[in-house]
């Protein structure tokens, strides 16, 4: 199977010097839910915001390597950079909706793409949020406050407002870190039933996540990918012995 993302020797050093990534060599496949876990300050974040090229509002930064979409390098100079975060959509840790109704919070990205059709709006905003497993929840009330929903609710509204422009890849960035454990189960029920038709590459909040969750799992280290593959045997039979005592609880 051809890889939904391929990324060959990425290095990147940010302005201080500090180098996050070292040779990082993956292959992505597509509709699979691709977990990027290790300690903090490990790099995993930092390759997520390549991937869609977020790393480019951070000046006097240095990459080199390769990052292909659909064997299309994504760093090329007629990329529109726009056009590819819409493609590879970015949710957050911290959920951040925008001022005003849960309606216009799902549709604010389409109007911007030049979508005035208001039967299409009703019909992507409805689509995202059963997505997102939230519209029984909401569909009465969709003209309220997105500032009144619950921290779960305001996390699966931001992945829904991803999912209204149908991108192909989702970003999630410790998407449960400051959810409740019902909130956390709800956002993964959700991620299990999307990644039939997305690429999902995640960075969990916990090991214990990145168990549950993952599909293929890769260990970063110091910037450095130690080991990489499916969830079972990566954290029932790790190869490197960095990673048994990351997996294990013996740092981090």
């Amino acid at each position: 199977m051809t890889a939904k993302i391929h990324i060959h020797d990425l290095s990147f050093t940010y302005p201080d010097g500090t180098q996050a990534l070292r040779h990082i060599n993956l292959d992505i496949q597509p509709q699979q839910l691709f977990v990027l876990f290790g300690p903090s300050r490990s790099g995993k974040s930092t390759l997520l915001r390549l991937l869609n090229r977020l790393s480019d509002l951070l000046p006097d930064t240095q990459r080199s390597g390769d990052i292909l979409l659909d064997g299309a390098d994504i760093f090329a100079r007629s990329v529109n950079v726009f056009e590819l975060r819409r493609r590879v959509s970015m949710v957050f840790a911290i959920p951040t909706p925008l001022p005003g109704s849960i309606y216009d919070n799902l549709v604010y990205g389409l109007r911007m793409a030049g979508i005035r059709d208001q039967a299409t709006l009703d019909e992507r905003a409805e689509t995202s949020l059963r997505q997102a497993a939230l519209w029984d929840e909401v569909k009465d009330r969709l003209q309220d406050s997105a500032f009144a929903l619950s921290g779960g609710q305001k996390q699966r509204l931001c992945l829904a407002r991803s999912l209204a422009l149908r991108p192909e890849i989702i970003l999630l960035d410790n998407p449960t870190s400051g959810l409740d454990p019902i909130s956390t189960a709800q956002v993964e029920q959700s991620l299990y039933k999307l990644k039939q038709q997305y690429t999902i590459i995640m960075v969990p909040h916990s090991v214990q996540q990145a168990a549950r969750v993952g599909d293929q799992v890769a260990f970063l280290l110091d910037g450095e990918v130690i080991e990489v593959g499916d969830q079972s045997r990566i954290f029932v039979n790790p190869q490197d012995q960095r990673t048994e005592d990351y997996v294990t609880g013996r740092f981090g």
